[in-house]
Parts: C-alpha cells; structure tokens; sequence
C-alpha cells in the first residue's frame, strides 16, 4: 500500500510539471521568471542603504571614483552611477586599479601576459589615454608609473599626470624587468594594516612616495620620483631586509642567537648613504615566529610610518623618515591599523583613535573587544561583527553605524559600498 501510495505520488508531480510546461510553451501561462526572479531575490545588506545591486559576478574590487562606482571582475570591469547604481559602461580586462584622486580620478585596465594598459574615464569608459609597451604600472593619487622594457636590460620608468595624461618624467633605469607585470607588482615598502573584514584597497590609491624601490636579482634599485633618476643600488645580506619608507632606506638586520632573534634598523638616505637614524632592539616583525630569523615580510605600518615592537613587547609606531616615536604602548595595547596621520588602537574593549599631530587620543568608543579598523581619506572603518562603524578621523563623529555582515570595499566623501557575496550597497553617510 506504501509503495502504490508513493508512485501515486510520483506521477501526479510529473503529470503537473508536463501540465506546466505544455503552458509555458505555448504562451498561456509561464511562471518560471516569476520564478526566477523568486530565487534570485536578495535579503537586503544594510537597513538606510540608498540602492542594492545585483552583480554579475563576484567582485575582485570596488571603487569609488567620483560619481562613479567601478567594479573590477577577472575578466571584466564594469561601472554604476553612484546615485542609483544606473549601469554606465562595461569593459573587457584582467585587472583594473584607480589613479587620481576625487573627480580627477582614472581608470586603468589591462590585460595579463600582454603589454601595455588603458586609461578609462570613470563616467563613460571612454579611453583617455592607451600603452602598447608597459609591462607593469603603478597607481597614485598624483601618478601614474609604468615600466617598459625593449630588453632584460634595457628598462625605462615613466610618470604620466593621471588627470592631463602628460608625461612627468622619464629615465632608464636597466634592468629591473621581467618579475614585476599587471597592475601594482609588490614593492620593498610597507604592507599595509588593515582589518581582515574590509578590503585591501578601501582607503583608495596612495600619494606617490619620494623614494621608490624596485628588486631586481637579489637587489633594491632606488629611484628618485621627483626626477625619475636611480639615486642607489643596495644588495641586502642574507640576514637582512630592505624597505623604502618615507624617503629614506631602511636595513633591518636580523641575527639569530641564544635560541632569538636580535634585530635592529638603520636608515640611511640615498644618495649619499649617510646614516640618519638607527635602532637597536626594534623589531619590524620583517621575520615570522622563531629563532631562524629568516625575513620574508615587509614591515607593517602605512605611508612613513613603521610599526615595530621594541625587546620588551610593547608595540611602538616610528617615523620612517627621522626614526622618532610617534606613539608608544604597553604589553596590552595593540595597533590595528596606521596612515601618517592617525593610529587606531586597541586595549581590551576600547578602541580609539590617536593624532600624531595633537599627539593625543581624539576619540573613543568602548564595548569592541574584537573590532578591527581601517583607516580611509574620508572615515576611519572599526569592524566588528556583523557591525560597522564610521567615523570621522579627527573627531570620532559618527557618520555611519550599520549592522551588516558585508565586506567593505570603498569609502568615499558621502558612504561607504557594502558587498555580500553578488549583491553591493550603497551605505551613505549621515
């Protein structure tokens, strides 16, 4: 009796589902966008967003770029007005990144394994400016540098105005190709600090350093970005790392001994080599755990700010460019994210934010025992979970305080863009 009920069953759902094809095809009744459009419906982000968008894919960055929001995909960039998320252009490449700076901002695109680059406007797509020869560039608030090389030793570094796409300069450098392609290839610098719940790139392109170093077989070749000259070429150590930072080359020795490590940093200052400041004891965290003092990481910090720990493992932020304190912690506070501007700090459930030019905290906010932080032009991001929270650097002013589980992607002058898996929301600022 079970049996017969179930295949009863069985064929009065087939017999329906022919029923409602036979329907569908002939024109009389179709429900299948309907339902479609049932499975595709997506829970809201953030409650306040002004506009929610379904993507075609998932992002691998989000942009803000003036009126404009630009979507890197991996094979595709596209855009969206900021006001209502109106489509406006549509684009085929493997990698995009954004030079300039507000309304003066470009796009830059290009494709991997092949030479050259596009400069797009934000609004319309349209190419501004096109490189049939690059093998990698970098991109600025103030610039855009782009490396080209007829030979493995024949190099050129070139800088173009992002806005005008006039050339600044341009100078040979040798041979510094062939490892470095696409957009943004890793630098000997600083690796940014950054919570794990926002985006790398939310704080947008950096303004362009005074000193540039590019690694070339076993090498560091400095360049001068006001003039485009090479200024210094450095071989480090097997126990050493270099990093230029705030215009200045540091050296960070490691040398293992008594079952530690024992560090210390020079910084000189090309070309003349001359030593301007040194420490003893500070630890960049260049090296992971152990005692093998293998240095295999950039230091932590942003722009010309360094974060080290000093022996007795108090967190400590220096001024990459005269080797000054900017803060000094105990053993319970712990830095989470740094521009050369402001820190954000965290001690138990407190985070706040400190000035370097009052040299004083400037705001606080408590119950965030587990937040992260991400420091932007236009908020400073803390993170905790399923919670975001805007604030105005300076100041502390909240601008925005939302529950999402989305990842934040860009902040711009007015809100920040929220992405949960396919779906982005505009979060605008109060």
């Amino acid at each position: 009796m079970a049996s017969g009920g179930g295949s009863l069953k069985g064929y009065t759902v087939i017999a329906a589902a022919v029923v409602v094809t036979v329907l569908a095809t002939t024109g009389v009744w179709n429900p299948f966008p309907q339902l479609w459009a049932w499975v595709n419906t997506s829970e809201p982000i953030a409650p306040g967003a002004r506009w929610q968008q379904r993507l075609g894919g998932t992002p691998q960055s989000v942009a803000v770029v003036g009126d404009a929001v630009v979507v890197e995909y991996r094979t595709s960039v596209e855009a969206y007005g900021l006001t209502a998320a109106v489509p406006l252009w549509e684009s085929d490449a493997d990698w995009a990144s954004i030079a300039g700076k507000g309304t003066d901002a470009v796009v830059v695109t290009g494709r991997l394994l092949t030479k050259g680059y596009q400069v797009l406007d934000p609004r319309t797509g349209a190419v501004r400016r096109a490189d049939t020869e690059s093998m990698a560039v970098w991109t600025y608030q103030d610039a855009i540098v782009d490396l080209t090389c007829a030979r493995g030793d024949d190099c050129r570094l070139t800088a173009w105005d992002p806005k005008a796409g006039s050339q600044m300069w341009t100078a040979d450098t040798g041979s510094i190709g062939f490892v470095l392609d696409a957009a943004n290839p890793d630098l000997p610098d600083t690796r940014r600090l950054i919570s794990d719940d926002v985006d790398d790139d939310v704080a947008g392109p950096p303004l362009l350093p005074g000193l540039l170093g590019f690694p070339h077989d076993g090498q560091i070749r400095v360049i001068d970005t006001a003039t485009g000259k090479p200024v210094r070429t450095l071989r480090p150590e097997e126990d050493q790392r270099v990093a230029v930072v705030g215009g200045r080359v540091l050296t960070v020795t490691g040398t293992s001994r008594d079952g530690t490590c024992y560090y210390g940093v020079v910084a000189t200052d090309p070309p003349r080599d001359a030593v301007v400041w040194r420490r003893d004891g500070l630890n960049l965290r260049t090296a992971e755990s152990g005692s093998d003092c293998e240095q295999e990481r950039d230091p932590a910090g942003g722009y010309s700010v360094v974060l080290g720990v000093d022996p007795y493992g108090r967190e400590v932020l220096v001024n990459g460019y005269d080797g000054r304190d900017l803060w000094y912690g105990d053993k319970e506070s712990e830095v989470l994210t740094v521009d050369d501007r402001y820190a954000v700090i965290r001690k138990g459930d407190t985070v706040r934010g400190y000035s370097f030019s009052k040299d004083k905290t400037v705001w606080r906010q408590d119950g965030r025992a587990e937040a992260g932080a991400a420091l932007t032009p236009y908020a400073v991001l803390v993170v905790s979970k399923n919670r975001v929270t805007a604030l105005a650097p300076s100041s502390g002013k909240v601008r925005a305080d939302v529950r999402t589980g989305a990842k934040v992607f860009a902040v711009g002058p007015d809100g920040m863009v929220a992405v949960s898996g396919r779906d982005m929301a505009y979060l605008p600022f109060s």
